[in-house]
């Protein structure tokens, strides 16, 4: 191994340490509870802030999976804080759903089944499973994909629905965020969806779930790749007529390796093939948005010919996988030089060296954005998981 892959791995196991010493020592909430709903670009906890259940999942993921890494007893004990968060008030066990969010006396706030926060449950729960054994943990785990299947499965045209009202009924707003389009079927949810029914076949070897693996790693080929730019479509109706948006750098570079990965788990030799060459062809038409400083733009709008000129945190982490994984796949050296230059990028304008984790993004003049530190989008699990990744391919 290279000296500069060696040092990668070392920097990487450190900013791991990092990042989770900073979730263990300032998230945590002793008050009501769970952890934090929101801390400021300011390190500044927001008091009442409500909670979403797609961070908790997401800190009982990380947690779950560094404990594999770490051995560190307090990480098992933070997942099985954020386990135990998760089923006392994020769970429904009336309709059998997932609050998306509660307020700060631990109440359900916005009742949706938002179908993105079911996948990170179940990816968490799995997570979690593997480290505790608890069988509350992939009970409910079954139980919130069987929920998915049931009401979220489209029989007719494939592919999933993307939210509901809490007892399961259609509802009007079906959008992850403001920025989003307010339609049926999009890629950010079926690349969620995969990734935690993924994580429960691990654990669980059930051959509906498989085939059901199988067919939505089809639908994602069929609708949201495309082959001739390489990058991804992501919003669509219930007919799949496609809603032309922004290319998205970091969903590319994500679905780029994440895909791949889940269609070896799978075991299926057409899915695999298909997804290496996607990986490589995805991770070559990301380049487009890498800046001469070594980040990676988040969004361009074809329409307008405009690209979103800011650098947010979670791209860069998954570009680092992304890159490395096509370095992998073709032994060409570019592709790791990018990862080398990503890295620097990352220690210079995103890594908070002095409170620790990973600032919300920069614009094209290097200023700061002023977003949350922790929150609703803002968690440990995308530079969590681009450490954990590197550590374990990074072969010594």
């Amino acid at each position: 191994m290279s000296l500069q892959r060696k040092l990668l791995k070392s920097e990487l196991t450190s900013e791991l340490d990092s990042i989770l010493k900073y979730w263990s020592e300032h998230t945590v909430d002793e008050q009501n509870g769970g952890f934090a709903g929101q801390i400021d670009f300011n390190d500044q906890r927001i008091e009442n802030a409500e909670k979403g259940s797609v961070l908790n999942s997401r800190i009982l993921w990380t947690f779950s999976a560094s404990y594999q890494t770490t051995k560190n007893e307090n990480h098992k004990k933070l997942a099985e804080r954020a386990f135990e968060f998760l089923i006392a008030y994020f769970y429904d066990t009336k309709f059998g759903g997932l609050f998306w969010s509660i307020n700060e006396d631990k109440t359900p706030k916005d009742t949706k089944n938002q179908i993105y926060a079911l996948a990170f449950a179940i990816y968490g729960l799995s997570e979690y499973y593997v480290i505790s054994k608890n069988e509350k943990a992939l009970e409910i785990a079954k139980n919130l994909y069987l929920k998915i299947q049931e009401h979220s499965y489209d029989p007719v045209n494939k592919g999933y629905f993307e939210a509901f009202t809490r007892d399961w009924q259609p509802i009007e707003d079906l959008r992850l965020s403001a920025k989003d389009a307010n339609e049926k079927k999009t890629m950010n949810t079926h690349l969620h969806i995969i990734e935690g029914y993924v994580n429960l076949y691990k654990v669980w070897k059930d051959e509906k779930l498989l085939e059901d693996i199988i067919e939505l790693l089809e639908t994602i080929d069929k609708y949201f790749i495309n082959i001739e730019t390489g990058h991804l479509r992501l919003f669509f109706n219930e007919n799949w007529i496609e809603k032309p948006d922004v290319v998205s750098y970091g969903h590319d570079i994500e679905a780029a390796w994440l895909l791949q990965q889940c269609a070896e788990i799978s075991g299926n030799e057409k899915l695999i093939e298909n997804y290496k060459k996607y990986a490589v062809q995805i991770a070559e038409a990301t380049k487009e948005g890498l800046d001469s400083d070594g980040g990676l733009w988040y969004e361009f709008d074809p329409e307008k010919n405009k690209l979103i000129a800011e650098k947010h945190w979670w791209p860069q982490a998954e570009a680092l996988i992304g890159f490395y994984n096509a370095y992998q796949l073709t032994g060409k050296e570019e592709y790791l030089d990018i990862v080398y230059k990503n890295w620097k990028f990352i220690k210079k304008h995103i890594l908070d060296q002095q409170n620790g984790e990973w600032v919300w993004g920069i614009f094209d003049d290097y200023s700061l954005m002023q977003k949350d530190k922790a929150g609703f989008w803002k968690c440990p699990y995308h530079n969590g998981r681009a450490c954990l990744e590197l550590i374990s391919r990074i072969q010594d």
